[in-house]
């Protein structure tokens, strides 16, 4: 029997947190749905609260400070993975990946361990984005390739839905980054660790809501860490 569960990390997410919680509930009613809030000064983890009093299938993870992207998925993998849910996925709360494709990912895991959500290939793009970094996803996506030797075109991706046992598999202890790079290195280890990867078309859709938390110094954490691989 499935058991969904849907990690949504937030960080100042007030303006997107209602509205984007219910379309995953709507788009994939069996889920569950685990906020994890890094004590966001603009108060998204007392609305993650007040959603969640109301709907049994929400929970909130507190968390003291803002420790990056990375450290908020680890520990949302360790919840639930000790709840024993079946599929785990990532994805951002800004609406900059589509909820609706959820089913489409857990349907990819039929036939694999671990789906990705992939910008570049044929049938998904990207809107809203300028052309420099469009550029630098690009070139971000192409470096981790080549110094790795991974087949798949977007390593950065955040987009992703795990089986419980490829999460049991990748050696999340040994996991280092903690911000872009830690999307590459979850994908590099499922890789290495021989599990079956595939890849999904989605569309990225830049924010309206908010300020992106891309910087440049957490594209500099990615350049360096394909080299500590």
């Amino acid at each position: 029997m499935l058991s969904p569960l849907v990690l949504i990390p937030t960080y100042n997410e007030r303006g997107n947190l209602s509205s984007f919680v219910s379309a995953v509930r709507s788009a994939l009613p069996g889920a569950d749905i685990l906020v994890i809030d890094d004590n966001s000064p603009d108060g998204t983890g007392a609305l993650a609260d007040e959603i969640a009093a109301k709907d049994t299938h929400v929970e909130v993870l507190h968390r003291n400070q803002k420790e990056g992207l990375g450290r908020a998925y680890l520990a949302g993998f360790a919840w639930a993975l000790e709840r024993r849910y079946s599929h785990v996925f990532e994805i951002d709360a800004d609406f900059s990946h589509n909820p609706k494709d959820l089913p489409r990912l857990l349907e990819a895991t039929e036939n694999a361990d671990v789906a990705l959500g992939c910008r570049w290939m044929p049938g998904g793009g990207v809107s809203g984005w300028p052309w420099s970094r469009l550029a630098l996803s690009r070139f971000g996506n192409l470096y981790a390739r080549l110094i790795l030797g991974a087949p798949y075109r977007d390593l950065t991706g955040g987009f992703k839905c795990f089986r419980r046992e490829a999460l049991e598999t990748l050696g999340l202890d040994k996991i280092r980054s903690v911000g872009y790079g830690f999307q590459i290195e979850t994908t590099w280890r499922a890789l290495q660790s021989g599990l079956r990867v595939t890849e999904v078309p989605i569309h990225f859709t830049d924010r309206t809501v908010g300020v992106s938390k891309m910087s440049g110094q957490t594209f500099k954490e990615a350049l360096v860490l394909v080299w500590r691989l």
